[in-house]
């Protein structure tokens, strides 16, 4: 039986009748405050910042991806360089996803449309997955077209040689598109790999990291508690909802309402790749303490801010108003990317392409997620998160 004696995850606080709760999430390298927000470092890197800005916006953990890092530089010589946090010069804790969910898009085009059930176009050229069985996924290398077979076993050994504190088990990412049968039938596979996952961490368990597993289901009530059942009644040191959230606010509410009613309260739960501001403020209402999205860097890079008080949660620099906007994205924010810069500055350097431009907004989109982080910690200990959602996001 797995007791990963080196991890810890405390409820510290939580209000009778509520499911809003404080924690405390200990790894090897370092404990986490929780509700908190994973950034997404894709390919061993977050986009256009370092290890260093990272820390200066008060970031605490971050992600690397499975799937792209088996391909380049591959996970023998990440090992070989003494793992994730020497190879990145990142010291704090890590998470590593199975490689499933890119793999599957594979197969889907554009999954992170079908996962949240936006019409996506499907084109047959760029479907590199090439079989889905009981043994594992089979898919060709887009950078090479070489075949690859990856199996849960793989999977972890995979995230093993990384060296992330917190890992993902393999599942199949069901879209949005496919009946009820084919999610079933599904879920049923994903919780034999999520044995095999066990059994496979078990095997080379030094006590260095940590095993989520994650809850399926789809958009099906019955599924979800059964997926959710499943994991509660494994050795995973941590539950995560995933696959197929809905084409609307209210089935994505649901399908994370019914994977958490039977969950292990005890234990840590990750929302995967959801992370809007008003995602936040919904799912810690939920139960949720932890939360990854691609969306703070990828915005920026697209020239748009996360912005306090602003209803829609951005403003997009590149527009002509702010031309000559003599002032600064948020003087709240005692970085120079927020409060020294000005808009007019940024407006000139995304129109001009310059990459300096893309930094200041992708450090001052960290920095803003980590301050949202931060006070909603505060409004649950204070019973205040309908007053300070007014405050982040004014009708």
């Amino acid at each position: 039986m797995l007791k990963y004696p080196n991890f810890d995850f405390k409820i510290t606080h939580q209000k009778d009748g509520q499911r809003a709760r404080l924690g405390v999430l200990k790894t090897p390298h370092g404990d986490i405050e929780t509700p908190n927000y994973i950034f997404c470092g894709t390919k061993a890197a977050i986009k256009a910042l370092s290890p260093a800005q990272m820390v200066e916006a008060q970031t605490d953990i971050i992600l690397a991806n499975t799937y792209h890092l088996m391909l380049q530089p591959g996970a023998d010589l990440i090992e070989k360089m003494g793992g994730l946090h020497k190879f990145t010069g990142w010291h704090g804790p890590m998470l590593t996803d199975s490689g499933g969910f890119q793999v599957f898009s594979l197969g889907e085009g554009t999954m992170a449309n079908e996962i949240k059930g936006r019409k996506a176009v499907y084109d047959d050229k760029n479907k590199n997955l090439l079989q889905i069985t009981e043994e594992g996924a089979t898919f060709r290398s887009y950078l090479d077209g070489r075949k690859i077979n990856l199996t849960p076993e793989l999977a972890m050994d995979i995230q093993r040689k990384l060296g992330a504190d917190l890992l993902m088990q393999f599942d199949e990412c069901t879209p949005y598109h496919v009946d009820k049968d084919y999610t079933a039938r599904s879920m049923e596979m994903s919780i034999r790999w999520g044995d095999r996952c066990l059994k496979q961490f078990e095997r080379h368990d030094n006590g260095a990291q940590a095993l989520y597993g994650i809850v399926q289901g789809g958009i099906h009530e019955d599924l979800r508690r059964h997926s959710s059942d499943y994991t509660k009644d494994r050795d995973f040191f941590g539950t995560a909802v995933g696959g197929c959230l809905g084409g609307t606010d209210e089935e994505m509410y649901n399908a994370a309402l019914w994977s958490l009613e039977g969950a292990a309260q005890e234990r840590p739960v990750h929302f995967l790749g959801i992370g809007k501001i008003k995602d936040v403020f919904t799912f810690v209402r939920l139960g949720i303490d932890t939360f990854d999205c691609v969306i703070p860097t990828r915005l920026a890079r697209h020239g748009t801010a996360f912005l306090k008080g602003q209803p829609g949660e951005t403003i997009n620099l590149k527009n002509a108003k702010y031309r000559e906007d003599e002032s600064p994205l948020d003087e709240r924010i005692n970085l120079p990317c927020s409060n020294y810069f000005s808009k007019a500055y940024i407006h000139h350097l995304l129109k001009a392409g310059e990459i300096l431009g893309m930094q200041i907004l992708a450090q001052h989109n960290v920095a803003t997620i980590n301050m949202l982080m931060r006070e909603v910690r505060q409004a649950i200990k204070d019973d205040a998160l309908d007053a300070l959602q007014k405050e982040w996001l004014p009708i």
